[in-house]
C-alpha cells in the first residue's frame, strides 16, 4: 500500500520565502555566516555555474534561493531595488545585527526598543534583500501599541 504524501512536506511552515541573487554560492555562505543558516539541498545547473534551486534552514524555517536567470528570474540587484523584507526573530537582536553585519549586510537601522514590543533592526544583504531582525521583549495590548505608534508618528513629524 502506498504511502499518504503529506501535502506540506515535513520540516517546511505554510509560506517558504525563495530569494532570487545575483550569486547563488556567495549568497549561501553569507547566510550561513550571518544568519547561521544550514544548508539543505543545493542543485547547480548543468554547467556547474550556478545554483538553480537551493533550501537552507534558518533557525525552525526553510528558505530557498536560486541565481537568477535571464528572462526566467531576476535579483534585486537587477531591479534596483526590493519591495519586499523577510523578517527574522532571533534570541538576540544586538548580537544578530552584529554578526549580519560583520559578515557583509549593510546596517540600515541599529537595534532599537520599539512600541511593539519588540527591539528591532533593519539590514540589506550584499545581494539586495532587506532583513529585519528582532527579538520580543515586551508583551503589549493592542491599545497601547496604537497608543505609542501615534505618538511616535507624531513626534517623527508624520500626522
Amino acid at each position: 500500500m502506498a504511502t499518504a504524501v503529506r501535502p506540506i512536506p515535513e520540516g517546511f511552515h505554510t509560506l517558504t520565502p525563495h530569494l532570487v541573487v545575483s550569486d547563488g554560492q556567495q549568497a549561501i555562505e553569507f547566510y550561513k555566516k550571518a544568519f547561521g543558516a544550514e544548508e539543505l539541498f543545493r542543485m547547480p545547473s548543468p554547467d556547474g555555474k550556478s545554483i538553480m534551486h537551493a533550501e537552507l534552514k534558518i533557525g525552525d524555517s526553510v528558505l530557498f534561493l536560486c541565481d537568477e536567470f535571464p528572462g526566467a528570474n531576476r535579483s534585486p540587484q537587477s531591479l534596483k531595488g526590493t519591495s519586499v523584507a523577510l523578517h527574522l526573530y532571533v534570541e538576540d537582536v544586538d548580537a544578530a545585527f552584529k554578526r549580519a553585519t560583520e559578515a557583509g549586510a549593510v546596517a540600515q537601522m541599529p537595534p532599537e526598543d520599539m512600541f511593539c514590543g519588540d527591539r528591532y533592526s533593519k539590514v540589506v544583504d550584499p545581494f539586495g534583500h532587506e532583513w529585519s531582525l528582532a527579538t520580543h521583549i515586551k508583551e503589549v495590548t493592542i491599545e497601547e501599541m496604537s497608543k505609542a505608534a501615534a505618538a511616535a508618528f507624531a513626534q517623527s513629524g508624520g500626522e
